[in-house]
């Protein structure tokens, strides 16, 4: 009886969703959605009864949909891919990601939602559908633009920056709270398991997969292939991370195989069946009768994530060169939220963190920007073309002396001269030395809560954190010295290379002035916010931290010549020590 309940619920589904897909392709509309309307459809909550039995079976179905569908995200994944769009793709990914958490995080305090659910809304609306926009941008024949490639190369980022999202939500089902310093280590933590992980899992996965395919049977190299994904899913629940990183990072690691296309063909049949089952099972979760009440914060958060994103994702596009149109074009095509977003908030119902109304409020949106995103992609030339022609003279003039100033840097950064070894080697020498920074507050935070204090605890807090605090910044001056020195020689450098007579006029000398000026301090203010966001557990009230910074100015002024040449010899013992080392190897 079992087995007869079990193939009426798989017959039920296929059906419904083959049924789906053929309406959806004919209406030109994403297939997700499709799938979506069907789980609703057959499901329970949906008059007069529902159709599937077994809603357990379907769940896990769906479950094994997550593990295909980011395995797949996987398989496209590839650090040359990303590497071929650049900075542009990193800067839009991090803007549009940050204000959106913020833009979601403040709607929920808005209509006085928990800061958890508020918390976990900032997440959803943070990264974009990758299914929704490939599927879309393939329905409109334009996957081969300009546009189009940044577009996918956002995607990568925002993938990789979903999984640590999901990583940190996870994190907050013990504590239901994040401090700066566990920010930081669970970062830390999950860059050493990727790190570790694609370092042995591309030295030995590839050759295995090579070896399994030399038999030229098909079924044992997707069986073999299969084995690898479920063993390394396990793997990594077992380390307490989520089986989505699971089976992304395995899936990008196999993406590395001379193999992989013919892998990527093998997979794709067992992806559209089971992803369907997965997004057939977020349609029978939701219940209609709760959008109702929840219209009004569906329109609120639909707005904002349609508006959030285009300006976000535009702005983060340009900033970095890009030009108004192709900008306008990228926000505009990352306008929506789906499979990520379902992934968030089945992982707030699962951990029972947040509130039963914020999944069929993520649906909702979601179903929206979804059928809204190839009407925007189709009208962003149109707008273009309008805010050109409405736009003043001026700012035109100094958007085009921007783009310029940017392209200049990057074709500057593409000469492989010694000029650009040298600034290449400069920024090397500023991680490294931010790097040292970063590991003096972070070691002197957890010495001063976990161990210090319990030695000396006649000392009043406020006293015993400006002791702490100072004493790390006296520690990273000579680092910090070293970084605004190697910062101010490359900003001169970038002024001088980058801004052009014929492009500037009279204004060069000024403008070259400002930037060689302005790109240290700046940089310098970035860094202390951002140390004093990691050391917050040590951080002092804001009187004696002024007190602090002050001091620190004066040594810095007074003992100035004697940390240049502190960190110098730092410097020359590490070379040495690195050509020492070298040594051997040449022999």
């Amino acid at each position: 009886m079992h087995e007869i309940r079990f193939i009426q619920d798989m017959a039920i589904i296929m059906l419904v969703a083959g049924f789906s897909t053929i309406v959806f392709h004919q209406l030109k509309q994403p297939v997700v959605l499709g799938y979506i309307i069907a789980g609703i459809a057959i499901g329970p909550y949906t008059p007069p009864f529902g159709l599937v039995y077994d809603e357990n079976t379907v769940k896990l179905f769906a479950e094994l949909g997550v593990i295909f569908l980011m395995f797949s995200l996987g398989l496209e994944f590839s650090l040359r891919k990303l590497k071929s769009v650049g900075i542009s793709a990193l800067v839009a990914s991090l803007t549009e990601m940050i204000v959106m958490i913020g833009i979601g995080y403040g709607i929920g305090r808005f209509f006085n939602w928990n800061p958890i659910d508020s918390l976990f809304l900032g997440a959803i609306l943070a990264i974009s559908s990758t299914t929704i926009i490939v599927k879309v941008l393939s329905d409109l024949h334009l996957q081969k633009k300009k546009f189009a490639q940044l577009i996918f190369g956002i995607l990568i980022v925002e993938d990789i920056l979903g999984i640590a999202i999901l990583a940190l939500l996870s994190g907050l089902a013990s504590t239901h709270t994040i401090s700066p310093v566990d920010f930081m280590i669970t970062i830390g933590k999950l860059i050493l398991f990727l790190v570790v992980s694609f370092s042995l899992g591309i030295l030995t996965i590839p050759r295995l997969l090579s070896y399994v395919a030399k038999f030229k049977s098909q079924e044992m190299l997707l069986i073999s292939v299969l084995g690898v994904c479920f063993g390394f899913c396990l793997l990594v629940i077992k380390l307490n991370y989520s089986i989505v990183l699971g089976a992304f990072i395995i899936g990008a690691i196999i993406a590395e195989s001379d193999k992989q296309e013919e892998i990527e063909k093998l997979i794709i049949p067992l992806r559209d069946m089971f992803s369907a089952m997965f997004f057939v099972a977020i349609g029978m979760m939701l219940n209609p009768a709760l959008l109702l009440p929840y219209l009004w914060p569906i329109v609120i958060i639909t707005l904002a994530v349609i508006i959030g994103k285009v300006l976000t994702c535009s702005f983060g596009a340009f900033i970095t060169g890009q030009n108004g149109k192709t900008s306008l074009r990228i926000g505009m095509g990352l306008a929506q939220i789906g499979e990520f977003s379902f992934i968030i908030a089945s992982l707030g119902m699962s951990l029972k963190m947040t509130s039963d109304f914020l999944f069929p409020i993520t649906i909702g949106v979601s179903m929206i920007t979804t059928m809204t995103t190839p009407y925007l992609i189709k009208c962003s030339d149109k707008l273009s073309t309008g805010i050109n022609r409405f736009m003043p003279e001026g700012l035109k003039e100094i958007f085009q002396i921007y783009t310029l100033w940017l392209q200049n840097i990057q074709l500057m950064g593409s000469d492989p001269s010694a000029l650009t070894k040298a600034v290449r080697r400069s920024l090397f020498i500023i991680f490294i030395n931010f790097t040292f920074i970063t590991t003096i507050f972070l070691v002197i935070s957890y010495l001063a809560s976990n161990w210090i204090y319990s030695f000396v605890p006649m000392i009043s807090p406020h006293l015993y954190k400006t002791i702490s605090w100072g004493t790390a910044l006296l520690l990273s001056l000579p680092f910090l010295i070293a970084v605004y020195r190697k910062i101010k020689a490359l900003s001169m450098v970038l002024a001088e290379f980058s801004v052009r007579q014929h492009v500037i006029g009279r204004f060069t000398l000024p403008v070259r002035k400002i930037i060689s000026e302005l790109i240290p301090i700046f940089s310098i203010i970035a860094i202390m916010l951002f140390i004093s966001t990691l050391s917050a557990s040590i951080l002092p009230p804001r009187e004696l931290l002024i007190f602090v910074i002050i001091i620190a100015c004066i040594i810095t002024i007074l003992l100035f010549r004697w940390f240049v040449k502190l960190h110098s010899k730092l410097q020359i013992d590490m070379i040495n020590v690195m050509e020492k080392n070298k040594k051997p190897e040449n022999k």
